[in-house]
């Protein structure tokens, strides 16, 4: 007599269908089950009962677990096991993670999955590991319940899966750290022949032995897989991706690192040229072509998708005032709800800028040609018009498409050099001269807005033709940059207020106030100036700008204000308006980068249902509707996380790109004394950047000589014990050069009198497999001396 399952409440479900089902007695009907039922233990489950119960079991079944629900002990768990394994031989089950089994072909009940695309708004993941002879891994949908942080592309997640019609979804439980397994670094050969992966991110100190380079040679850039369990783990060559020095390297080291989607797949590309060939409609559009609209960019744009015009207005009812045009390429034309080239563009988030190249949202058929808004030629455009009163203050705004035809594309600087009288220029009366008028008077509303301040320099690679590193300066900040900046955020104010008036859906651009975490740390940071912070204020913009006019220009003036910014929260994208702390700005949107940014395009969708601007394609494959989707409207937080995730993504990848280029062009300076000033410090070193060029580098505390130092942390100093000797963040200081990895992007730097045997370049950890390094215990008290710590 068969035992009944008493495994417990948790599978109680499960085993309520064996009780007087199908397969509740013992005895088999055809010839081979007879034999079988001859040596099966009494209590021994079919084949079928098995299956049965994994399918039905909401847990992970195990063999402990089939055991347990069947009743099975001693004898019969030996035969279960030997069961198990010829149902596996057999092709039922397969065997996942923590030994637990699941149908052939399916998916384990709890089970590690990586997120690889976006399909419209819903994530699709696969397994991390798949090893189905014969069948392509599965698709899962992600379904999210609740706010579990933003997942994107590339992220791995523990979930649980279930089987639906003919289909699998997945309900995540935890977001987990990034794997590593896929390693980008450079082949490195030691003395000894034996190769190493030295990788190209600066926060891993470690190289790792290669067990199997394929083709690979020394100084090959190259993709590998780890092999192996810690601590004897070594690398396997899978791609190589060329010279890490060639150009466009330093950009396709931090493409394939962040994983930024590069390549357009043929659908997306050809969709793109289907839709660059739709008609204008130029006869339901309004008619610009006739003002002279002109595009100030910087000097190496890649695309245009913005241009002003500006002049007095002529209405007696607005003495002083103007009237502005904002046209934006009409984005939301081309690439309609539901596409491909939607999809793709949703999957990317945003155009990703390098100093070597741009990886664009949109296909170069429409990003860089159709919807880039070229001088001379006919352009579809979203046109924001604005009247402006004398006191700079937006007093009406309305929106329709437009065709639009530009004077000119300008530079910054030939914009500026022309208003200043320093170069002549055609369209200086026409066009400049009242566009610089208008801004006078919204610099008014700017002042009395009183917007967070901070000039900080931004850094600019140039390249020559070769693709080499020509110059990295500082982009210099002119009036030509602000008055841009004014009419754009003027025009996405109008775009957020326009589509709260007629109670429309709005993807806000938001910036939330500093929490008070960050403010009590800036007011002990400023404390170590004996610079005030009260905490019991109501912090506005204003609050920090009054801050920085109390220090004028002191010495210390550059460091405050980064710190200033470190206090800030970081701005996202999404449907609940929280406001614009820095801008000051009850209500705001982007709307004025659609061919970068699906931030904008989302709000062009939005004000082309709200304000009745639709304009059908031609039928055929492209979408007919243009305006924003049921579905757009109904997913705006999941895309809101989304969009805000790849843009941080973005963020750090041009970064750690210019880092590259900035170590690239400083190695040929190795040795030299240059002037530098402390952007961080720690207990283990300070760090450093050259003036004028960036890049942050080390100074170890073990190259400061033999002295004790007491680390500082709420001034972020190294103050000498004996001396008094002390390096604080913003101080300027006279560095030597030491070292520039331009692999990895990192400097390192030495006083300029250091000892040779302090300051030579720093021997990476090798740590061999089976190896074991200890780390020295937090300390106070700093050595100077490598060993010297004192607990």
């Amino acid at each position: 007599m068969r035992r009944v399952p008493t495994c417990g409440k948790r599978h109680q479900p499960a085993l309520a269908r064996y009780r007087g089902g199908p397969y509740s007695g013992s005895m088999a009907s055809t010839p081979k089950q007879k034999k079988t039922a001859k040596v099966r233990p009494a209590g021994l489950p079919t084949r079928e009962q098995v299956m049965e119960f994994i399918a039905g079991s909401d847990q992970p079944a195990g063999k402990r677990e089939i055991a347990r629900a069947f009743g099975l002990k001693g004898q019969e768990k030996i035969a279960l096991k030997a069961l198990l394994k010829d149902m596996a031989d057999e092709g039922l089950v397969d065997i996942g993670p923590a030994r637990a089994f699941h149908k052939m072909g399916g998916v384990p009940k709890v089970t590690v999955l990586r997120i690889v695309d976006v399909d419209d708004t819903t994530l699709i993941a696969t397994p991390e590991r798949w090893e189905a002879e014969g069948q392509a891994a599965p698709k899962l949908r992600v379904v999210e319940r609740g706010k579990r942080g933003a997942l994107t592309i590339g992220d791995r997640i523990l979930a649980r899966t279930e089987e639906a019609g003919r289909g699998w979804i997945a309900h995540p439980m935890k977001k987990l750290a990034k794997a590593s397994e896929e390693l980008l670094g450079v082949v490195e050969e030691m003395a000894d022949g034996k190769l190493w992966l030295r990788p190209v991110d600066k926060r891993i100190r470690k190289d790792t032995p290669i067990s199997d380079a394929g083709t690979a040679r020394p100084g090959d850039l190259v993709l590998a897989e780890p092999h192996g369990r810690p601590p004897r783990i070594s690398a396997r060559v899978t791609d190589i991706l060329g010279d890490p020095f060639a150009p466009r390297s330093f950009s396709l080291i931090a493409i394939h690192k962040h994983g930024i989607p590069h390549v357009f797949p043929e659908l997306v590309e050809e969709e793109a040229m289907k839709a660059s060939a739709l008609l204008l409609h130029e006869d339901r559009r309004e008619d610009l072509r006739h003002l002279p609209i002109v595009a100030i960019d910087p000097v190496d744009a890649r695309d245009h998708d913005d241009a002003v015009w500006a002049a007095s207005d002529e209405d007696e009812n607005n003495p002083g005032g103007f009237k502005a045009i904002v046209a934006i390429a009409d984005v939301s034309y081309y690439v309609r709800p539901g596409s491909a080239l939607d999809k793709e563009a949703r999957k990317r988030g945003n155009s990703v800028y390098f100093p070597d190249q741009v990886v664009p949202m949109l296909p170069h058929q429409l990003s860089s040609d159709m919807c880039s808004l070229r001088a001379g030629k006919d352009r579809a455009a979203m046109a924001c018009h604005l009247t402006i009163n004398a006191q700079g203050k937006v007093t009406a705004w309305r929106f329709a498409r437009a065709v639009i035809r530009v004077a000119a594309v300008l530079a910054y600087e030939n914009a500026q050099a022309a208003v200043d009288g320093q170069k002549d220029h055609e369209l200086l009366e026409p066009a400049l001269k009242p566009l610089w008028a208008c801004w006078a008077v919204l610099q008014k509303a700017r002042k009395a807005r009183d917007p967070l301040a901070l000039d900080l320099p931004e850094r600019r690679v140039v390249l020559d033709e070769a693709g080499r590193i020509a110059s990295v300066a500082v982009r210099e900040r002119l009036d030509a940059h602000m008055l841009i900046e004014d009419y754009m955020i003027a025009a996405n104010v109008a775009a957020a207020k326009a589509l709260e008036a007629k109670k429309a859906p709005v993807m806000y651009r938001i910036h939330e106030p500093p929490s008070r975490d960050k403010l009590v740390a800036l007011k002990d940071y400023l404390a170590t100036f004996d610079i005030s912070f009260a905490l019991g204020q109501v912090v506005r913009p204003s609050t920090f700008n009054q801050l920085i006019a109390r220090i004028g220009d002191a010495e210390e003036k550059p460091q405050i204000m980064e710190q200033i910014l470190r206090s800030q929260t970081q701005a996202y994208y999404g449907p609940q308006n929280m406001g614009h702390f820095g801008l000051a700005l009850g209500s705001y949107a982007h709307f004025t980068s659609p061919i970068r940014r699906y931030a904008d395009l989302l709000v062009h969708r939005a004000l082309v249902g709200a304000c009745g601007l639709e304009m059908p394609a031609p039928k055929g494959d492209i979408p007919t509707r243009s305006s924003l989707s049921q579905e757009d409207h109904e997913n705006m937080g999941r895309v809101g996380e989304m969009i805000s995730a790849h843009e941080r993504r973005a963020m750090e990848a041009e970064r750690e790109t210019i880092d590259r280029y900035v170590a690239a062009y400083l190695a040929a300076h190795v040795g030299d004394v240059m002037p530098a000033r402390i952007t961080g410090v720690q207990n283990f070193g300070f760090f450093a950047t050259v003036d004028g060029l960036g890049g942050d580098g080390l100074v170890p505390v073990s190259t400061l000589g033999t002295e004790r130092f007491f680390y500082d942390e709420a001034g972020k100093a190294l103050e000498g014990m004996e001396s008094g000797e002390r390096y604080s963040v913003g101080q300027r200081l006279d560095l030597r050069l030491v070292e520039a990895d331009p692999i990895n992007g990192s400097l390192r730097f030495a006083l300029p009198d250091a000892p040779a045997s302090t300051s030579g370049p720093v021997k990476r950890d090798r740590v061999r497999p089976g190896v074991r390094r200890g780390r020295p215990a937090n300390v106070r008290h700093i050595g100077s001396k490598r060993g010297k710590h004192r607990k």
